[in-house]
């Protein structure tokens, strides 16, 4: 498997990473470890989560997936060295504002390393942009984290290119660290939040990019192919969107390259966001090891041209 360069961190990666917003909802714990021990065993590196997984349970308060990832640190089936953590921070939630304020900053990321059981967070990422905080007051925070050896790396998700080209413009200007990876959304069906200018200056920046619902919330999995076939997921508010003359020509396009390659819908979807410029991994999710083997395959898939080709034709 082939390692890639997760921007100036200094991190190289697996190309698929494990989405960690399944632990604690969809995934149980005994579930989560069961994920993870075979994603690691396949030569896999890195978990995604963040301080709110998954606070939009009933019940639940976030911090549920990291609490979840910190229990199987603990048994040490995998040494924590092997391991490259990305959290995040910033994103409201239970109708309380958080933000990105140092204030706030200081106080989470604690929290998340308690709940994680570890003294550091390889990669941790400004969750969506705050308009109430200067950009400045957020990178400052991240730059303490790092000198006390809390965080290694910092980056951002949800940003478009004028707030990203405005927090590095702001990191050069005050001779601040700034934002080495960002995390948009991106998959066959939805690529306007990273194809175009914020894809370009990624690529200009040497930006690592980990990309998430690589799977359109599971819809390019071939799961749902009609509206009838979304009724009791929890993912229904969701997929039902896909579910148009554009989503139809997706399935069909994964379907024959799925059926050429003898892989999943899935392992395709993903190996196609894995292939495409300016990206170095998708993130992915799994709630039981079928899907999973979904998952470990499509790093190991290499497309051909002309598969790449018609997977893009159906999604334009």
């Amino acid at each position: 498997m082939q390692k890639r360069s997760l921007g100036r961190t200094g991190f190289t990666i697996a190309p698929v990473v494990f989405g960690g917003n399944v632990f604690g909802w969809t995934a149980d714990q005994a579930t989560s470890f069961d994920l993870l021990d075979r994603f690691f065993d396949a030569g896999y590196d890195t978990i995604d989560t963040a301080d709110v997984y998954s606070s939009w349970v009933e019940g639940h308060v976030g911090g549920e997936s990291e609490t979840i990832i910190g229990q199987w640190l603990k048994r040490g089936s995998v040494p924590r060295e092997r391991v490259t953590i990305v959290s995040k921070v910033g994103f409201d939630t239970q109708g309380r504002k958080t933000g990105l304020s140092a204030k706030w900053i200081l106080e989470a990321v604690d929290a998340s390393l308690k709940r994680l059981g570890t003294d550091h967070i390889d990669l941790y990422l400004a969750h969506k942009p705050d308009e109430d905080t200067p950009i400045e007051e957020t990178l400052q925070a991240f730059e303490r984290l790092k000198r006390e050896g809390k965080i290694r790396a910092i980056g951002c998700s949800n940003y478009d290119a004028t707030q990203l080209q405005h927090s590095l413009a702001a990191a050069k200007h005050a001779g601040l660290p700034r934002f080495d990876v960002l995390q948009p959304e991106y998959n066959l069906y939805t690529r306007n939040r990273f194809e175009g200018e914020i894809r370009d200056l990624c690529m200009g920046e040497d930006i690592g990019v980990i990309s998430y619902y690589a799977l359109a919330a599971g819809f390019l999995t071939g799961k749902y192919r009609k509206l009838e076939d979304t009724v009791g997921s929890s993912r229904a508010y969701r997929v039902g969107s896909y579910l148009d003359e554009k989503g139809q020509r997706i399935l069909a396009a994964l379907d024959q390259i799925a059926a050429e390659t003898r892989t999943s819908p899935a392992t395709v979807a993903i190996a196609w966001v894995a292939a495409r410029p300016g990206i170095t991994a998708p993130i992915a999710s799994a709630t039981s090891l079928g899907q999973l083997d979904s998952l470990i395959a499509a790093g190991q898939l290499e497309l051909t041209k002309s598969q790449m080709d018609l997977l893009t034709e159906a999604g334009e």
